[in-house]
């Protein structure tokens, strides 16, 4: 770290030269972004320049202090093999803010592995792996975009690969958001398989297609309704339930059985949107009330600030909570 003396408002970060292009995004989109986050954050009490393979902060002490903060923490992450987007800018500014650093907020313990260079972007994400490693059952709760579903089918493809399970089971409730699947054309696969493409969709960002075929083809990967899993045994599986918030209190109490010897379990669910008759109780709100507390179980509940979906999301996630409180 470069510091003039006679400038103590002034720091100068080296840059690789195979690190230039990555922080400063296609168009220097990372760089404009950066600045508009510290522009809004900060006023005119700091600049942000990058020059030839150099970075360059000024204003003063304190807004320099963050900003450099901000600045070595997203080159750390870099360096590990990670890519820098919007989400990932936006949380190392408002973890800086306050008294964080992204890359020691978002890395779990030794013991979690993620495939590929899979990591977590927030504190809540990190938690929550962490929970999926450490507990036979996991429920993972919060608002849309915070990465639940995706991180667990991540941790079930690390769990198959590692050889900690034989299977993967992925399920969910089949109740339509205002929509009747009897009516779409063709046979129960058909009519089922476009209501669990966003499991197909996260399984496909992890295995090969021909991989996944012979998983599918073997057994070694189920993806099917909720209605299914009535009757079964599930052991040496990873068994993610998705969109449980759908499921009525018999269901989840049905499905949390099926869980065998040498299995892990994990349930994600948003209680905001929940498609149930309003008479209808939601499985996943009476499972949290009846199930805290005991040992082995874990409950994740995620916030909008762990939303990593296009920054509108968690803008207007934020504007439902206040609309309907």
């Amino acid at each position: 770290m470069a510091r003039n003396p006679e400038e103590a408002q002034r720091v100068v970060i080296p840059l690789k030269p195979t690190e230039t292009l990555a922080f400063l995004g296609q168009a220097d989109k990372n760089l404009k972004r950066l600045r508009a986050l510290f522009k809004d954050l900060l006023g005119d009490r700091l600049r942000l320049l990058v020059r030839g393979e150099e970075i360059v902060l000024f204003g003063d002490r304190e807004a320099v202090e963050l900003g450099e903060k901000v600045v070595r923490d997203l080159l750390a992450l870099l360096r590990q093999g990670a890519e820098l987007d919007e989400a990932t800018l936006e949380q190392a500014v408002a973890l800086a803010q306050e008294g964080e650093g992204l890359l020691l907020a978002t890395t779990p313990a030794a013991e979690v592995s993620l495939p590929s260079r899979l990591r977590p972007k927030t504190p809540g994400q990190r938690r929550y792996v962490e929970a999926i490693a450490q507990h036979d059952i996991t429920f993972g709760v919060g608002p849309a975009g915070t990465g639940k579903t995706y991180l667990a089918v991540a941790m079930a493809v690390a769990h198959l690969k590692a050889r900690k399970v034989k299977r993967i089971v992925l399920t969910r409730p089949a109740v339509e958001a205002g929509e009747k699947l009897g009516f779409l054309p063709g046979d129960i696969q058909a009519k089922v398989d476009p209501y669990l493409r966003p499991l197909y969709d996260a399984l496909f960002d992890m295995i090969d297609a021909e991989r996944f075929e012979h998983y599918l083809q073997s057994g070694i990967i189920e993806v099917a309704p909720l209605a299914f899993m009535r009757g079964r045994t599930l052991n040496d599986a990873f068994i993610i339930l998705d969109e449980a918030q759908n499921t009525t209190p018999e269901q989840m109490k049905m499905f949390l059985t099926r869980m065998g010897f040498n299995s892990k379990v994990v349930v994600t669910g948003d209680v905001t949107q929940i498609d149930l008759p309003k008479h209808q109780k939601s499985g996943l709100v009476e499972a949290v009330r009846v199930l805290k507390g005991i040992e082995g179980i874990a409950f994740i509940f995620f916030k909008e600030s762990d939303v990593v979906r296009h920054p509108l999301v968690a803008r207007i996630i934020k504007a439902y909570e206040q609309a309907e409180a």
